[in-house]
């Protein structure tokens, strides 16, 4: 005749599983589906948050808007005229053509008109060089979300050239 320790053992270790298992077995059996659940439940979580993770990595970030500032504090991008001396308007880009623009550089053909202040600048005379203009080094600009800013002015004169300017000259954009 069987004990109850003994009843419990066959109970718990016949594979097919007794008619009416033991409490202590369906206690066991209870535990061991609850911890197939936990792991289930924590192999999902922790596959699904590095796939969305890498999702969120892939996706990418649109390129920054480029643009060079005027005079107004207002972005341009591509623009006809450039106005190079902000106080009194003496020295101006004009029919600037465009070749390239960004994302590091942008370059164009133009015409910087420069009043040559003889005898005064109010009498002066506006005088054309033909430049060869190259904008660079773009940095954030300040309060403008997903905007950068042209912080570099080159202008090569590819014939004469206004006195006393060299004939290759680099300035900084501060506006």
């Amino acid at each position: 005749m069987d004990t109850p320790d003994t009843a419990g053992a066959a109970a718990t270790t016949d594979p097919t599983g007794p008619a009416h298992p033991t409490p202590h077995a369906r206690v066991r059996r209870r535990i061991r589906t609850a911890g197939l659940f936990c792991a289930a439940a924590a192999l999902a979580v922790g596959t699904s948050v590095p796939a969305a993770a890498q999702a969120a990595a892939t996706v990418p970030m649109p390129a920054p808007r480029l643009v060079v500032v005027d005079c107004f504090q207002q972005p341009q991008t591509r623009p006809d005229e450039y106005i190079l001396a902000c106080g009194d308007g003496n020295n101006q880009l004009v029919d600037l053509d465009w070749k390239t623009w960004g994302p590091n550089t942008a370059t164009a053909t133009g015409t910087d008109l420069v009043n040559d202040c003889r005898p005064n600048c109010a009498a002066g005379r506006f005088r054309s060089y033909p430049v060869e203009v190259t904008l660079s080094k773009p940095q954030p600009w300040p309060d403008r979300a997903n905007t950068h800013q042209f912080s570099q002015i080159r202008l090569l004169y590819t014939d004469t050239v206004p006195a006393p300017v060299a004939r290759d000259v680099t300035y900084k954009l501060v506006y």
